[in-house]
């Protein structure tokens, strides 16, 4: 898959520096986290003393200190609510700070979503960019809410429970020390093998997304060709390494727990040992070794709950990698400061020895040569590959040329703003495409100020009010993501609307009609004679009987224009045109 890269420890490195970037906004509750860890911590490792003492109030069968116990009883009462209460308002304000960052992280990857340019699309399947802003973001919140949940507190877990322990008694507490490394060397061993896994397991994920998205979205030509066992064998393939991937990271993340429990066994048993022998000998009480107890579980807890939080942390960090590799994508050359705005727009456009091609390898459009007057109507037709669409994507600046340039009335369009440009072009594509909501609001997309009635007019226009009106709601009629609900001539109805509601100076017509009967067609092509009178239009077609009153037809062949003129023109000529035009209509 494009865009893979495997990532070693300075590359998590750098993704944990860059989430911690992310993190420093929210510093104020971060410190406020910090403080409430640390009282969370203080009266936890207090209860322990406390017990202890509890303990040493009773000496034996008669010989309990009842006031004294009942008091240290009260305490531990009351000790115990304000760590629950310290607890939990850590945890809210924790989970406040991971969904914040989540948030920003999401934002800040969608936003840049939209300024890269179509050749990062075109190469990364829209599923695993889909996977990479909600998939792998949620696996990162996941970790970073286990990180901020447990790595403060576990941290200071230890900490204090060692200097607790050296406050009873240092010998004791450095048997825990010396068998401490062994917890370290588990989980540094753990988490080097665990990465690898989880970074492999996010790759996985966004293809099996990719196909189930695609399959999905296209599921009728999947059951009209029969490529459902072909489809399902895909599935299987990459779920299988899916399945081999999660394993493998499961299995050495499952080895963190009993090993982490094995150390924490070491630790109680040396301190049961080692406090046994101190209360034979009269340096240690009772209650004094059942705090040490009550300390060796305190103490190697938190090692459990670090080896978990490491594994999680690895797991979050390999997808924030992917997050962070979609936001490092180069986006688009910026508008110049100077950038021109196009105001009152007439339409007159140049094209001079452009030069383009998609890869290096492959040459596509060459010399390109082309001036357009102002409401003049430019066909362009040609066979497949031909280079039609692409010199529509150079107009609307989808691509920079790679050679020559383009000029709308005089000016250089790379130093004119990307919104200007494109506002002064209205687009019908031969692929619809419709958002969730009404009716009105798609047929309002490029003004969305539009009145009801400007709605209608441009429905009427486009020959869509008819069925329009015929809808539930009629124009607040909700229509599915990419028109599910409608006919495919009908989404096509819509867009044309859209178009004639915006009215631009320029017009960009490709496969306008290809869905639309015969009939209806020969309707929508005198709406668009009346809204393409005054306007520079450009014209994709390979019906060329859809063609025949441009002002100029213009066709294509390997990226040149091999042929100009008008139809009439053009069919006197009998050449290449003359002979695309009657293999259409050549008798059956």
């Amino acid at each position: 898959m494009p865009g893979k890269k495997k990532l070693g420890k300075e590359d998590s490195a750098k993704t944990l520096k860059r989430v911690l970037g992310y993190i420093k906004k929210y510093r104020l509750a971060v410190g406020l986290s910090l403080v409430l860890a640390t009282i969370t911590v203080a009266l936890t490792l207090y209860v322990p003393v406390l017990t202890g003492q509890a303990v040493d109030c009773i000496l034996g069968p008669g010989q309990v200190d009842y006031s004294l116990l009942l008091s240290i009883l009260t305490r531990i009462a009351v000790v115990v609510l304000i760590t629950a209460a310290a607890q939990w308002l850590m945890n809210h304000i924790n989970n406040v700070i991971t969904y914040r960052v989540v948030k920003d992280v999401r934002t800040r990857a969608f936003n840049h979503l939209e300024v890269l340019p179509l050749s990062y699309l075109d190469r990364h399947p829209a599923g695993d960019v889909v996977s990479r802003i909600i998939a792998d973001i949620d696996q990162f919140s996941e970790g970073l809410l286990l990180g901020f949940t447990q790595l403060f507190t576990g941290v200071m877990t230890i900490l204090g429970t060692l200097l607790f322990m050296l406050s009873i008694n240092p010998l004791i507490t450095l048997v825990v020390v010396l068998i401490t490394p062994v917890s370290f060397l588990v989980a540094s061993f753990i988490a080097k093998r665990t990465f690898t896994m989880f970074q492999k397991q996010s790759e996985a994920r966004g293809e099996l997304t990719s196909v189930i998205e695609e399959s999905l979205g296209n599921i009728k030509v999947v059951q009209a060709f029969g490529h459902e066992e072909a489809t399902l064998k895909e599935f299987k393939t990459i779920n299988r390494r899916l399945s081999d991937y999660s394993l493998r990271a499961t299995f050495f993340s499952s080895i963190t727990n009993p090993a982490t429990r094995f150390v924490n066994s070491l630790v109680y048993a040396g301190v049961g040992t080692a406090g046994a022998v101190g209360v034979i000998m009269g340096f240690l009480t009772v209650g004094q070794l059942t705090s040490f107890l009550n300390y060796a579980n305190q103490y190697t807890k938190p090692f459990n709950e670090i080896s978990g939080v490491i594994t999680e942390l690895q797991n979050a960090l390999a997808s924030a990698s992917r997050v962070f590799a979609l936001i490092d994508e180069p986006a688009i050359v910026p508008d110049a400061p100077d950038a021109v705005v196009l105001k009152e727009v007439k339409g007159q456009v140049d094209l001079e020895h452009v030069n383009f091609s998609y890869t290096p390898e492959v040459k596509l459009i060459e010399d390109l040569n082309l001036q357009v007057k102002p409401g003049q109507r430019i066909a362009l037709v040609g066979p497949t590959g031909c280079g039609k669409t692409t010199v529509i994507n150079l107009l609307m600046r989808f691509y920079d040329v790679n050679g020559g340039r383009i000029r709308v009335d005089g000016q250089d369009i790379r130093n004119v703003t990307r919104g200007s440009l494109r506002g002064s072009y209205g687009m019908v594509l031969q692929e619809t495409w419709l958002k969730s909501g009404t009716v009105r609001e798609n047929i309002a997309y490029g003004r969305p100020d539009a009145t009801l009635d400007q709605i209608i007019a441009a429905a009427k226009e486009a020959h869509a009010h008819s069925f329009i009106k015929r809808m539930p709601q009629g124009y607040d009629t909700i229509i599915t993501e990419d028109g599910g609900n409608l006919s495919q001539g009908q989404k096509q109805l819509l867009c044309i609307a859209r178009v004639m509601l915006a009215l631009p100076p320029m017009l960009i017509l490709d496969e306008a009609t290809s869905s639309i009967d015969t009939r209806t067609e020969i309707l929508i092509q005198e709406a668009f004679s009346k809204m393409m009178k005054g306007r520079t239009s450009f014209i994709v077609a390979h019906r060329l009987s859809t063609i025949r009153e441009a002002d100029m037809i213009l066709v294509m062949r390997d990226g040149h224009i091999v042929e100009q003129g008008t139809h009439e023109g053009l069919l006197a000529q009998g050449g290449f045109y003359a002979q695309l035009y009657n293999s259409q209509f050549a008798p059956a």
